[in-house]
């Protein structure tokens, strides 16, 4: 009996404005950057790209670190890479939690068999950061874990103050910084901070799928310790460094990821030539812009969306003294179906935002306003869609009050 083949469908992907903590709408310089051709991964041109990445990144992360290059996989991919580099059995790790994505921390170092202590902070705020400082003496851990932009709850954690003292104390300080690269103000070297996982697919504007990373020579002094020695590959002073556990993952192995990286580029695996493309195309137009430029665009955006929403009579989740300037998080109304608006949003405007989870889920929406798409056009389209599918839901609202709010907002920037 012959098998009927169905002919596939076409591909569609209809228009939309994505006003989610991520992913968000790529820059369209992005997107042709992406359509360039492949070249091989050793091609002195291509090779070239990835040397001009790594340079970009340093002066976006704000550093003088040798090491900051791209992990090939999502914002995962990069924290689980450093946690694989830095966490042996037995090890402590302090893991700081305010939000959903602590919890990641804490899940991946029990997958290397880290030994997990946390500290917990009501969903909405973040911690003072003596009460980090005092744990960290109480237990002296290895490493801390800490995320500086939590998305769940949109609130920031101050940094300035923990680092220092993680390095009087001979303790590693990594951070997750996906949400906030390239859209709030951090510094690395400064802050005494190890090491850094940046996002892709947030306010740097480019799709999910590769990930920068940075780290100075401490963090750098423990993989070349741990890395794997390659028979007929390492050379004699490798030999005799590699005195440690090898990293378990192969795939993020670090040490054999340097090499890849370093003018000995030595293969690791295939390189991701045209996510290499779209983060050079997006480095670029951080770096136009200005990172300082940059900054104050996304607090213009979250000023004027923050007012909008007021105006129109909702109220703001968590503590406004630590707010990411880049999440904006919004009650839902008594009585409101949370999921019906959004749907509604979606359906009629075409706007996606976001739900949360957990003991928030249902009660806030968390609206992103990141990279490319943190625009006045986009945050006025927010907030006329909103208020007429809060309005088609039931809800009560001061109409037209939010609007003419952010736009206020607006004039007086001009």
């Amino acid at each position: 009996m012959t098998e009927t083949i169905t002919k596939p469908a076409k591909l569609t992907v209809p228009p939309r404005t994505i006003m989610t903590p991520g992913p968000v709408e790529v820059d369209p310089r992005v997107l042709r950057a992406l359509s360039l051709p492949i070249l091989g991964q050793f091609d002195p041109s291509f090779t070239n790209i990835m040397n001009e990445n790594m340079t970009m990144l340093r002066q976006v992360f704000q550093t003088q670190n040798h090491w900051a290059y791209p992990i090939d996989g999502t914002s995962r991919a990069g924290i689980e890479a450093l946690i694989a580099a830095l966490i042996e059995p037995g090890d402590k790790m302090l893991v700081p939690i305010y939000g959903r994505f602590g919890d990641l921390f804490v899940e991946i170092g029990e997958r290397y068999g880290a030994e997990i202590h946390t500290l917990d902070s009501e969903w909405g705020t973040v911690f003072d950061q003596e009460a980090i400082i005092a744990e960290i003496k109480r237990i002296h851990p290895k490493i801390v874990t800490l995320v500086h932009g939590e998305t769940s709850t949109g609130r920031m954690q101050p940094l300035d103050k923990i680092g220092s003292y993680c390095r009087e104390e001979d303790v590693l300080l990594v951070v997750d910084c996906v949400a906030t690269f390239c859209g709030a103000d951090i510094r690395p070297d400064e802050w005494c901070i190890d090491a850094l996982i940046g996002g892709a697919q947030k306010c740097l504007s480019i799709p999910s799928g590769i990930t920068p990373i940075t780290y100075n020579e401490r963090v750098e002094h423990i993989i070349l310790k741990r890395k794997k020695v390659e028979r007929g590959i390492a050379t004699a002073e490798e030999r005799k460094r590699s005195t440690g556990l090898p990293i378990r993952s192969n795939y993020f192995d670090l040490g054999q990821l340097q090499d890849y990286w370093s003018e000995r580029r030595l293969n690791h695996h295939t390189e991701a030539t045209s996510m290499n493309y779209a983060l050079h195309q997006g480095l670029e137009l951080v770096l136009e812009e200005g990172l300082d430029n940059r900054f104050a665009r996304h607090k213009l955006n979250e000023k004027a969306l923050m007012a909008g929403i007021l105006a129109m009579g909702l109220e703001l989740f968590g503590d406004p003294s630590c707010k990411m300037p880049t999440v904006t998080c919004v009650r839902v109304p008594e009585g409101i179906n949370a999921d019906q608006v959004r749907r509604v949003l979606l359906e009629h405007f075409r706007i996606e935002i976001a739900g949360s989870f957990g003991a928030l889920q249902g009660k806030i929406w968390r609206i992103g306003t990141m990279g490319y798409g943190c625009r006045q056009d986009n945050v006025l389209a927010v907030l006329a869609g909103l208020e007429a599918s809060l309005i088609r839901c039931g809800a009560v609202v001061r109409r037209g009050e939010g609007l003419q709010a952010a736009i206020d907002v607006y004039d007086a920037a001009d």
